[in-house]
């Protein structure tokens, strides 16, 4: 069985035992969360919600909150003697799906 969630702005397909970098959520490690389920199916159907399937949850439990690689961006100007350099880590939450009900 599989489901498609909306978290972040995103949509992410998941299946029971997956493990997924979801945009940084208020939860501490071994907290559980929930997530609407937009999509739901399996070999024989699928079904689909409008917009989310009504009575069908995703249940994860979150494992940490991680970051990414720093990504540097320097910005300049030939012939100005103007330089700009910033890095910057996106933050995630990494979260491991323990349920798909519905």
């Amino acid at each position: 069985m599989y489901a498609v969630i909306k978290t972040g702005g995103k949509q992410y397909r998941v299946q029971q035992g997956d493990v997924i970098f979801v945009e940084k959520l208020n939860a501490q490690a071994d907290e559980t969360v929930s997530f609407d389920a937009l999509l739901i199916g399996n070999d024989n159907e699928t079904r689909i919600g409008t917009p989310v399937v009504e009575g069908a949850k995703v249940e994860g439990k979150v494992v940490s909150q991680v970051k990414s690689a720093k990504i540097v961006v320097y910005k300049y100007k030939a012939k100005k003697n103007e330089r700009k350099k910033q890095g910057h880590r996106q933050p995630y939450t990494k979260v491991e799906i323990t349920a798909i009900n519905g």
